[in-house]
């Protein structure tokens, strides 16, 4: 079939009639395929419902069953929510700039604007990947003043405003007080006003503080193997998280956005206009929402992840289609909602390709400072560079590709593409090393960006980092030999869910040798600077 004729049978699928067995029978096979406790999910075409799912229990030990109107976190999903009301209230992000400064009084460096931190392009590091610097545990309270003390000590970015794209909730944390600096109205106030009521989202509510979700819902860590536990969440979000909605309102929200589609002044339509970078490249990311291409149709989404909760949905105003996919446990949302997309667009589901080539090895990232490592498996290669493993496939010219990065190989450097970041390099192989403990690293180390410590500790054959700062002192993580003075520090779980995964710390020395300092950093924060104590 030639792309002409692809684009039309694409059209038909969706234009014309969903295929409602399929569906149903794709919906059939969500329990099994993403287990967990419960979940729920929904398909909307042309502003109608095709399907709606509900299964399993929202409480396991109440046995309270999962239902359409039981509301849970959407985490992530709320900093659309967050961006319509700055253009709502704003019209322009540009009118808060001027407000910017004081929510970072010591930072150094040219401050990105307020579009920036709409678009992900701010380059400031993720707060919530620092409080694992800053001491903070798992479990522990967060509290809404604990926000502040962690900007106040941001004194530079990773990258210059506006030229690369990195992930970073504080964006959307600082945009919700820029927000409520101006407007006489709490930010819950002004989602209902301009989004909620409009949209006919009768149970959403801001749950800022996660100790007391809505409706006794439980979320659940674990999975099969281990068992489910509850998960244990102190945080107090507010912009960047914090919205507690029912696939009921979810659904009425895809339904407001496809009844809006034509109108170019609707909020929707506002916040789904593409971005750019400073050098006119196509930015991926803006005002909350993920631009991509599936079939002949581009969708705006977005995903949120709470401990305990995972939560994803996408529409295409040209398909005039919209999928909904909300868990208590930590299934793959993304996956399931790609699933029910694909099915409801009649695309085939990808069939698995054994690998051809071995792509096992690491390599190192001299603008971000970070080792990527490939870590190949049956018909894919997991690339642990991000936040957590990115799955890739090979393509027909000998490379590897995921809907958001591609490599090659050039020699024995990896030439890494990560298009939506507007970053690609050249990357160095790292030889593997022999696990063995290296005492000479132990030691205090001291950051003045972070006005924190970290202490590295050396013994019976182990070695282990924890970091000391102004959330207490934070629990050992397990260090691991990666190269001639690099080494990977694993943090699997945090504050914020899904947990910052790989750090990078990279050992520092003088010319006789002697430890001086370290730069320790993730793909959410990279390249801080500490300097060893005495």
């Amino acid at each position: 079939m030639d792309a002409g004729a692809t684009a039309k049978h694409y059209r038909k699928q969706t234009m014309a009639t969903i295929d409602g067995k399929q569906l149903e029978a794709e919906m059939d096979t969500l329990p099994a395929r993403f287990q967990g406790p419960g979940g729920v999910a929904a398909v909307i075409s042309r502003g109608q419902l095709v399907a709606r799912r509900a299964w399993g229990f929202s409480d396991l030990d109440e046995q309270r069953p999962m239902t359409p109107d039981t509301r849970l976190p959407i985490c992530s999903i709320s900093k659309q929510f967050t961006c319509a009301a700055v253009l709502a209230v704003c019209q322009q992000p540009e009118v808060l700039d001027e407000r910017l400064a004081a929510h970072l009084p010591s930072f150094e460096g040219p401050l990105p604007s307020v579009r920036d931190l709409c678009n992900n392009q701010s380059g400031l590091r993720d707060y919530w990947a620092l409080t694992v610097l800053h001491g903070g545990r798992a479990e522990q309270t967060f509290a809404r003043t604990d926000a502040a003390e962690a900007f106040v000590r941001m004194r530079t970015g990773h990258f210059p405003p506006g030229t690369r794209y990195s992930y970073n909730n504080g964006n959307f944390r600082i945009l919700a007080d820029l927000l409520e600096s101006v407007s006489p109205e709490p930010l819950e106030a002004l989602y209902a006003r301009h989004i909620w009521q409009p949209a006919g989202m009768a149970g959403a509510v801001l749950t800022a503080d996660t100790r007391y979700p809505e409706d006794g819902v439980v979320g659940y860590e674990g999975n099969d193997a281990s068992g489910y536990l509850p998960a244990q969440n102190g945080i107090y979000w507010r912009g960047d998280a914090g919205i507690s909605a029912s696939l009921d309102d979810m659904i009425a929200y895809e339904r407001w956005i496809d009844a809006t589609r034509d109108d170019p002044d609707s909020l929707y339509q506002r916040i789904a206009t593409p971005q750019t970078f400073r050098d006119g490249n196509a930015a991926a990311y803006g005002f909350g929402l993920q631009h991509f291409r599936v079939g002949d149709f581009a969708f705006t989404g977005h995903g949120g992840a709470l401990r305990g909760f995972r939560a994803y949905r996408l529409s295409s105003t040209q398909a005039r289609l919209s999928v909904v996919v909300m868990f208590n446990h930590h299934g793959d949302a993304h996956a399931a909602a790609n699933r029910l997309l694909r099915t409801a667009l009649g695309l085939p589901h990808p069939v698995p390709q054994r690998l051809r080539e071995n792509w096992a090895g690491q390599w190192i990232s001299a603008e971000t400072g970070l080792l990527a490592r490939l870590e190949p498996g049956y018909d894919k290669v997991g690339l642990r560079f991000g936040t957590s493993a990115e799955a890739l496939t090979e393509t027909p010219d000998g490379g590897l590709a995921s809907e958001t990065v591609r490599i090659v190989r050039e020699g024995e450097d990896l030439l890494m593409q990560r298009p939506h970041e507007n970053f690609a390099e050249r990357l160095a192989p790292v030889a593997s090393p022999a696990p063995v403990a290296d005492a000479s690293i132990a030691g205090r180390y001291r950051s003045p960006e972070l006005d924190a410590d970290i202490v590295i500790e050396c013994r019976d054959g182990g070695t282990y980092l924890w970091a000391e700062g102004f959330l207490g002192k934070g629990r050992p993580e397990i260090v691991h030999p990666a190269g001639p003075d690099l080494w990977i520090v694993a943090t699997r779980r945090s504050m914020d869910a899904p947990a910052p995964g790989d750090w990078t710390l990279h050992i520092l020395r003088d010319a006789a040798g002697c430890v001086t300092g370290a730069t320790l950093g993730c793909w959410l924060a990279r390249r801080i600077n500490y300097v060893k104590c005495p």
